[in-house]
């Protein structure tokens, strides 16, 4: 049993030397020896359960503040994606609801064409078979003159 207790201590203190060779890039910080030599620093050097509490009161505080900073990144990302997204959607159904708009706009305006063509032609070939007088402006305006050269004669 004897032998088991100091085999335990040799393998703790080989523990604590490997983790303080991985802390001594730490401590040459300077920012980390400024609070090394600073009282609060000194005072939590000498309690470390109080040190190991601090820390883990730090590390609780900060985890809320980091999940709700992840949560708004991730918030805004997500609704600037769902924008364009959104975006994109309503482009892509104004293109649709165009090309689908202007066919029946062309259509519309060539059977309105149409129709006026005939109307024109049907109009001007009934005045002109029934009404000559009124399709020939030339002969109207000689008619014109020749009744009033036949009424300055009278």
């Amino acid at each position: 049993m004897q032998q088991v207790g100091k085999n335990c201590g040799t393998d703790f203190h080989r523990l604590w030397g490997r983790w303080t060779d991985l802390f001594k890039p730490f401590y040459g910080d300077s920012r980390v020896e400024k609070l090394m030599e600073s009282r609060a620093g000194q005072y939590l050097s000498s309690h470390p359960f109080l040190a190991l509490n601090v820390l883990l009161f730090g590390a609780v505080a900060a985890l809320p503040v980091g999940l709700f900073l992840a949560f708004a990144l991730v918030t805004l990302f997500m609704s600037a994606v769902g924008f364009v997204c959104f975006e994109v959607f309503l482009l892509f159904a104004g293109g649709l609801t165009l090309l689908s708009v202007l066919p029946g706009v062309a259509i519309f305006s060539v059977i309105v064409s149409v129709i006026f063509s005939a109307f024109y032609v049907t109009t001007h070939t009934v005045l002109g078979r029934y009404f000559p007088h009124l399709t020939k402006q030339c002969e109207v305006l000689d008619d014109l003159d020749k009744s009033k050269e036949s009424e300055r004669d009278s």
